[in-house]
């Protein structure tokens, strides 16, 4: 039972959170080990069949984790998000408390001092991005994945979101990405940077986004659809969903399909965009996308992971910072690839 009106609890940090997390002893039935990761807005507790996931308590332009209540809030916008492609993956969520004896519990007596999402946790040699790396994928699972995300987006709720707004989004980031991308102290090719960037422009400036957007093929999906969120069960599972911000959820179907296509690119896996994209227009009755419109999405998503790679390089908090840079050139390779102009050289 959770009794809210207690007032001498000590305030918990989050390393003694963390602490406690990781100890098989916080958890019911007690797993062997407990398996930690860390991402920039999470932590994440791998516990047995479970997976117990705690919110950092930051803070960006784009969200707002910084107190219990707001966490909490994005807590169940979470679970009730993620029910939508993984109905029987997201338990439930569950309050994290401290008892008047300073005892941390999980779903315990006293007061919450934080909040968890609990989720069954998956087989990771079945998420695609390790049947990529392994060489296990088939044609067949791709167009399964494509099929379930096409009966997702035909219900997924229309984006109430003007033609020129929808624009003034891309038009927002490019600015944000050429400024990087353009960054004397990254030493990029900067013939080739303006090159893709002017092709960007060059669409952006086409009318082809806002006709995407009159004829109402914008809708509220799922926002940061990646190899490693997709379980290849039958019928597939998609996880983590984003939760914490609905206009990054605002999209054109294709351009999520696109991006889930240039994240299997960069494993190794270029054939399956063109898979989600044909079973897509097969499916969805939408015959509209043209070869410069995937094209674009495609050179677009990739100039914006080359730019937030790169920023990784200016965080003080660098877990990995010898991945950053080879990461970007990596995505600049792909969107140079994807370019409808066919001189864009890729990096050497």
């Amino acid at each position: 039972m959770i009794e809210r009106n207690v007032t001498d609890i000590p305030e918990t940090s989050l390393e003694e959170k963390v602490c406690f997390l990781k100890s098989p002893a916080a958890y019911r039935p007690q797993p062997a080990k407990v398996e930690v990761e860390e991402t920039h807005m999470s932590w994440v507790f791998l516990a047995g069949d479970r997976v117990y996931k705690l919110k950092k308590p930051v803070r960006h332009s784009f969200l707002d984790f910084g107190s219990i209540e707001a966490r909490e809030k994005n807590c169940r916008e979470e679970l009730r998000l993620n029910r939508r492609l993984a109905q029987d993956i997201y338990l439930g969520v569950a309050p994290l408390t401290r008892n008047d004896n300073g005892r941390l519990s999980i779903d315990g007596e006293g007061r919450p001092v934080d909040w968890l999402v609990v989720m069954r946790r998956l087989p990771r040699d079945r998420m695609l991005d390790s049947a990529i790396i392994a060489h296990t994928l088939s044609g067949a699972e791709i167009a399964s994945v494509a099929e379930r995300l096409v009966g997702f987006y035909k219900h997924a709720q229309p984006a109430d979101l003007a033609p020129a707004a929808y624009v003034a989004q891309f038009i927002e980031e490019h600015a944000r990405n050429e400024a990087v991308l353009t960054a004397p102290e990254f030493d990029l090719d900067g013939r080739r940077i303006e090159r893709l960037l002017g092709l960007v422009e060059d669409t952006l400036r086409s009318g082809l986004l806002e006709t995407r957007a009159e004829s109402g093929r914008i809708v509220e999906g799922h926002g940061d659809l990646r190899p490693e969120h997709v379980y290849l069960s039958q019928p597939p599972v998609i996880i983590d969903c984003l939760e914490f911000n609905r206009r990054l959820r605002l999209v054109d179907p294709v351009d999520e399909l696109t991006y889930l296509g240039l994240e299997c690119s960069r494993l190794g896996a270029d054939w399956v965009e063109p898979v989600l994209v044909s079973v897509y227009v097969k499916s969805s009755g939408d015959d509209t996308p043209s070869p410069e419109l995937v094209s674009f999405y495609r050179t677009y998503r990739a100039c914006l992971r080359a730019r937030l790679s790169l920023v990784h390089i200016l965080e003080h908090d660098q877990r990995k910072p010898k991945k950053w840079l080879p990461l970007a050139k990596q995505y600049l390779d792909i969107a140079a690839s994807a370019s409808l102009s066919p001189d864009v050289p890729a990096a050497q």
